[in-house]
This record gives C-alpha cells, sequence and structure tokens, in this order.
C-alpha cells in the first residue's frame, strides 16, 4: 500500500501524532506549508465539524488527487459550558501560546470556582478521497481539568487534562499513552479502518 495523505494544519503537535499513528504504513504525510502561496482560509465555522471541512475544502481545491484532512479539535469544559470548545485554540487571543489558554482555562474555572471539572476533548476529522468523496470521522477522550499543569509532554491543553481513570495528566502519561487513546487517535483509526476496506 503507497499513498500520500495532505494534511490542513500548520500545527507541528498534530502532525508529530499522525506521523507516529502512519509510522507502521507506507504512507507519505504532507502537510499545507509544503505549498508555496497556500494560504488557509479562516476558521469561522460554528462547530469542530464545520472548521474541519472548510480545512478539507481549502486544501483538496490546490490537491485533489489524493487523501486530503481537515480536522479540528479542542477541549470543553461542561462546568465552562462547553468552553473553549471551538476556541480553544485562541482561547487566551489570536496569538496566544499554548500556556497563556491553559492559564486562562485555570483562571476562569478558579473565578467561580467551579466545581464541576469534567471535561473532555473532541475531534472532528473531514477526509476527501482522491475521488472527492467526503468521509467524517470522530473521536472523544473524557477527563477531567486538573487544579494545576503537570508533565512536559504533548501540546495544548495536555497539562491540566486527567483522563478518565488515570491520576496523571496527558503531558505527564506521555507520546504512549496518547498515541492509544487520544481523541485524535481514535478518528484517526476509524479512517484507517475505512481506507484499509478500500
Amino acid at each position: 500500500m503507497s499513498e500520500e495523505f495532505w494534511f490542513g494544519t500548520g500545527n507541528s503537535g498534530k502532525l508529530k501524532e499522525y506521523e507516529l499513528l502512519l509510522k507502521d504504513l507506507k504512507i507519505a504525510l504532507h502537510h499545507q506549508g509544503e505549498i508555496a502561496g497556500f494560504t488557509p482560509r479562516p476558521e469561522d465555522g460554528k462547530t469542530f465539524l464545520d472548521n474541519a471541512r472548510i480545512k478539507a475544502k481549502t486544501l483538496r481545491s490546490v490537491k485533489n488527487t489524493c487523501f486530503v484532512f481537515g480536522e479540528d479539535a479542542g477541549l470543553e469544559v461542561e462546568g465552562l459550558a462547553g468552553l473553549p470548545g471551538i476556541h480553544s485554540a485562541r482561547y487566551a487571543g489570536p496569538q496566544a501560546r499554548d500556556s497563556e489558554n491553559t492559564a486562562k482555562l485555570l483562571k476562569m474555572m478558579a473565578i467561580r470556582p467551579i466545581a464541576n471539572r469534567n471535561a473532555r476533548f473532541y475531534c472532528s476529522l473531514v477526509v476527501y478521497t482522491s475521488t472527492g468523496e467526503e468521509w467524517i470521522f470522530d473521536g472523544a477522550l473524557t477527563g477531567s481539568i486538573a487544579p494545576k499543569p503537570a508533565g512536559i509532554h504533548g501540546f495544548g491543553y495536555d497539562s491540566v487534562f486527567l483522563p478518565t481513570g488515570q491520576t496523571q495528566t496527558l503531558a505527564e502519561l506521555g507520546p504512549g499513552f496518547k498515541l492509544q487513546n487520544s481523541h485524535r487517535s481514535i478518528a484517526f483509526r476509524k479512517f484507517l479502518e475505512r481506507y484499509r476496506q478500500t
């Protein structure tokens, strides 16, 4: 099996996760940053699926002979009525760093204070096949928000996310755990299962 996949992202953390998921397959993973002059459209959808489709469609406009992916994912906290949700990457501002987003999340939970710390990471994945067919997959990882950051692995909110049944954050558990259990891994493995049937 030999294929070329194109991924609509500039997020290096996401790319590393997908590269790990594909390491045993003869598939070359490329991303939008490799395309000279490519300009991604604004992620102005109302849902994760909307934004994932925007990314995939925009990339497919220049790469329409291979598999193209668009993915949007984020953190939803029950006590914050689902926030930061689709605003996860820019919760503390358009150019916010991961540490700033995480600090704002903990601050918002402390202001109230919020007793319900249940949360989930959610991923929506839109794939356009080499023939233009649209496939949609999703994945979720449930857990809760830790009182303070811990761990050095991962990115985003990993340092404050305690997966259900675990006493360490994703950033402490490391890439091996994430590869098996993350919302992104779950969605992508659903895709791979269907891909292998084609």
